[in-house]
């Protein structure tokens, strides 16, 4: 027996108990070499005219034998001798295949594709296996050998039986334990499995022996009542497809066969509602094959969703979920990247964080975001719906970048608009923007029929000025992080402009005149007493009470100062261990109302029971407009009823 050394010794025990995490990614690494083996030889039959070899020829198989607990992976590629043997699998992280590339990187081409670099993914097969024997032919020679191992102490070479080139890697499986069931990997249905989930497009067919059933003829003297009879047989199968939807050209595959590609590889039953291909060449090349769901996902918004694109290397799968390739704000978005430029670590089931995957990522990104202004601009009513399955995560990429990405992401946003009566862009609500205006107004709450009735936006809308209403929780969060929306020049597109992004329920709104400024601080002045004496009726439930200037049909309105509003008091105070956040409370009192005489008339009657009483029925009659529960329902029925007598 050949001793490996002992830095063998230690890095063959590192890689099968700590590189790998995964076991049953043992099959791929096999499949992978044996690939490997079959394009070194097809590529020597493209440039040495004496080796005749078909590629139709070219193959892998896969078998099993249950009762010795052996499968088996073979292959009719180029073979190794006696020193090949002891080279590539004696020297542990020794790879001839990487020698093979770098060897002949400018005559490979299109038609041959390496997969394996590392020389260590062999050694994945004694996590599995006790034992593991190798049997090989290289190609052109008379002899065969074999190279035999447990994987712990050596390895011996010698010389063995094989009918023709290629190699044969035989793998006797570990007895089962408490914590682990190798007889699993004894099945046909868990190979074949495993062949489609990791090597369904190796270039070369992988090819098994399966068991299948066929209808046997029905006997010429059979009777009317007969009853089908069925046999069973195996038959060699091709298990995996080779050739990727995502590597052929997009003008050679139809819509029908995306939409069954995404339905059968990420088990949707519904069509994408849009396909987006990618194909990149330069000082780094991949595919990328990417899918919009046509409906939301039932655990998008759960703790357990987990984002990512299926990664593969030369058609090879590393990762199925690959979430450094997609941000958090297209986490809704499914899809396959494929790229031969990688750099991986050696066990190939993670990455490292390098520049090449970020400049993928990053191109993904931009493609994504092309894609979708593209069917905003293009499938209005298709983006809506969109929009409404996926809207949500956009907007919170806003805001839990603190508006770093706006300018990535504003112009993909929907708004209802007041005015205008359906959903639009913020770039629509600029452009339908009368002369004068500066700012853009919305308002935040549960629903738009409700939003639409509050006094505040009436009055807005009033003046001209159209209202976005938005009614999902992160609404206000978003637009507090953008802060502005700039929009670019008719005339000198270079040249942008920031709106400024208002809440109608916030604090100054700029839409008073100087005179209405003027006569709101005098009727201030003049009733002093009397908005005392409602700030005191209230307390603390509001910072103070003040004459409004937006206020035309309705009495009173709460408003907010400072950075939390009311909405956002609402969605905050419904999340555990929030019940201390408080907006600090406007409320708002319209002096043209006939209510404000009733109210003066009480103050000068020194009525301040009545004027309590209407202080409490006011401000919570604005709590009710604005969607809040109050604070005590029952007194606030009485408080009515006393009205009523």
């Amino acid at each position: 027996m050949r001793k490996f050394k002992t830095e063998s010794k230690k890095l063959l025990d590192l890689m099968i108990n700590s590189i790998y995490t995964n076991r049953e990614i043992f099959l791929r690494e096999l499949i992978s070499n044996a690939s490997d083996a079959v394009d070194k030889l097809y590529f020597k039959s493209l440039t040495d005219s004496k080796v005749e070899i078909s590629k139709d020829d070219l193959a892998i198989l896969v078998s099993f034998d249950k009762d010795a607990r052996t499968i088996t992976v073979s292959d009719n590629g180029i073979g190794m001798d006696k020193d090949d043997l002891d080279r590539n699998l004696g020297t542990i992280a020794h790879s001839d295949s990487l020698e093979f590339k770098s060897e002949n990187a400018e005559t490979q081409g299109e038609d041959i594709d390496i997969i394996g670099q590392f020389g260590v993914g062999f050694y994945s097969a004694f996590m599995v296996a006790s034992k593991v024997k190798v049997v090989s032919r290289a190609y052109g020679a008379d002899a065969a050998y074999s190279w035999e191992s447990d994987g712990v102490e050596g390895y011996t070479v010698k010389e063995a039986e094989r009918a023709s080139h290629g190699t044969d890697v035989i793998l006797t499986l570990k007895e089962d334990t408490d914590e682990e069931n190798y007889d699993s990997y004894l099945s046909e249905y868990k190979l074949k499995s495993l062949i489609k989930r990791y090597s369904n497009y190796v270039r070369y067919p992988v090819q098994m022996e399966v068991e299948k059933t066929r209808e046997l003829p029905k006997p010429e003297d059979a009777d009317d009542d007969y009853k089908p009879e069925f046999e069973h047989y195996r038959e060699l199968d091709t298990i995996n497809s080779m050739i990727p939807i995502w590597k052929r050209p997009k003008s050679e595959v139809t819509q029908e066969e995306y939409n069954e590609f995404y339905k059968s590889d990420f088990h949707d039953f519904s069509d994408p509602v849009r396909t987006i291909t990618v194909h990149a060449e330069g000082s780094f090349s991949y595919d990328a094959l990417l899918f919009v769901p046509g409906r939301v996902p039932f655990d998008l918004y759960s703790k357990d969703y987990k984002k990512g694109l299926a990664l593969y290397s030369s058609n090879v799968l590393i990762m199925e979920k690959c979430e450094e390739l997609v941000p958090d704000y297209f986490n809704f978005v499914r899809g396959v990247v494929d790229s031969q430029d990688l750099t991986l670590n050696i066990s190939r089931e993670t990455l490292q964080h390098n520049s090449q995957l970020r400049a993928i990522a990053k191109r993904i990104e931009k493609k994504i975001k092309s894609d979708l202004a593209d069917m905003r601009d293009t499938d209005r009513e298709g983006y809506e719906k969109f929009f409404e399955n996926f809207g949500r995560g956009i907007k919170y990429g806003i805001y839990s970048s603190y508006g770093m990405k706006k300018d990535e992401l504003a112009d993909l946003l929907l708004f209802y608009s007041a005015k205008q009566d359906k959903m639009i862009t913020l770039d629509e609500y600029a452009s339908a923007m009368p002369e004068g205006q500066e700012s853009i107004f919305y308002a935040a709450g549960d629903s738009v029929e409700r939003l639409a009735k509050m006094p505040i936006v009436s009055t807005v809308l009033d003046k001209g000025y159209d209202v976005l209403l938005c009614t999902e929780d992160v609404d206000e969060f978003c637009m507090t992080a953008m802060a502005d929306f700039a929009v670019a020049d008719a005339d000198d597109p270079d040249s942008l402009t920031a709106y400024p992004l208002k809440n109608v329920a916030g604090g100054n709104l700029g839409l008073e005149t100087e005179e209405e400024k003027e006569a709101a601080e005098a009727v201030a002045k003049e009733n002093e007493d009397l908005f005392s004496a409602m700030k005191e009726a209230l307390g603390d439930k509001v910072a103070k009470v003040a004459v409004s200037t937006r206020l035309s049909g309705s009495p009173v309105a709460l408003t907010a100062e400072g950075p939390i509003s009311l909405e956002m008091e609402r969605v905050l105070s419904g999340a555990p261990g929030n019940d201390d956040v408080k907006s600090e409370r406007v409320l708002e009192v319209n002096a043209e109302h006939p209510i404000f005489e009733t109210l003066k008339a009480a103050q000068d009657a020194g009525d301040a029971d009545k004027v309590r009483l209407y202080t409490d029925i006011l401000y919570n009659q604005a709590l009710l407009v604005e969607g809040m529960p109050i604070d005590d329902p029952v007194e606030y029925a009485q408080a009515v009823a006393k009205l009523m007598v």
